[in-house]
């Protein structure tokens, strides 16, 4: 799904983060040449990179924390991918802070011991942030053939009818996503019509808004699971529950949802 936090359709998470990765990972580098050369001026980079990657690690978890709020589909796999990415992110962050706060040539060993554990950590963050990129591709911004321009809005209600798009506003094969209170539906025309059903692949959670709908037929980008768009009825695995559908009309050029 599309990045809420980005410059033109880039994601700002995966361009800042190089900053904190090259300036913590350098300060392990600079300490180890401060204790094997003896030379003060190589601790004294280390507390500059130090204290720079700390800064840049505050910066870069902002657009990161956007995204997994509004970008990582809720009750999925890359849910729980994302906050294991957070909660270590964290801890590394923790563990730079108290190397940076007790930094002094008297404490060497320690701070080398803790600087040790945070570039761990960095490598386990950046396995799993790479997997919600690649594998789950949170923050890509998908693209086939007539799928439009990513498409979203947003309600309060949770019962009725609502009215979610006008009648021309999709064309044939592209999708829009509405949340509703605590509900993601995705709308889609086909060359019938209209049809409605749960954002969320009943495999792993994947969201199928960002997936592809050609023929009636919506595909999760995650593992390629697909679904009859007006029966929810599973065409192909590895999924093999129905997804929800919902009731569409159609009056005075306007489309509305019916929620139950």
């Amino acid at each position: 799904m599309k990045s809420k936090a980005s410059i033109k359709g880039h994601p700002l998470h995966p361009i800042l983060v190089a900053f904190p990765i090259a300036l913590l990972i350098g300060t392990l580098v600079f300490d180890i040449l401060y204790i094997t050369k003896g030379n003060t001026n190589y601790w004294q980079t280390g507390t500059y990179l130090e204290t720079g990657g700390f800064i840049t690690a505050l910066i870069a978890a902002v657009p990161g924390f956007i995204d997994y709020l509004s970008v990582v589909p809720p009750q999925s796999s890359g849910k729980k991918r994302a906050t294991q990415h957070a909660l270590i992110n964290i801890a590394m962050m923790v563990v730079f802070a108290i190397a940076l706060f007790l930094r002094d040539p008297l404490h060497t060993t320690t701070i080398i011991s803790l600087e040790s554990i945070g570039v761990i950590l960095i490598f386990i963050s950046g396995w799993l942030g790479g997997t919600l990129v690649y594998r789950n591709q949170i923050g890509v911004d998908l693209r086939y053939a007539n799928a439009g321009k990513w498409n979203e809005v947003y309600f309060d209600n949770e019962t009725g009818s609502i009215e979610v798009a006008a009648a021309d506003e999709l064309k044939t094969d592209q999708m829009k996503l509405i949340h509703v209170a605590d509900k993601r539906i995705v709308l889609g025309k086909t060359d019938t019509g209209y049809v409605a059903f749960d954002d969320r692949c009943t495999h792993r959670g994947g969201s199928l808004a960002g997936g592809v709908m050609i023929c009636g037929t919506v595909q999760c980008p995650w593992h390629g699971s697909q679904f009859n768009c007006k029966t929810g009825e599973v065409k192909s695995g590895p999924a093999n529950e129905k997804i929800k559908t919902y009731q569409v009309s159609e009056k005075n050029n306007k489309i509305f949802l019916l929620l139950s």
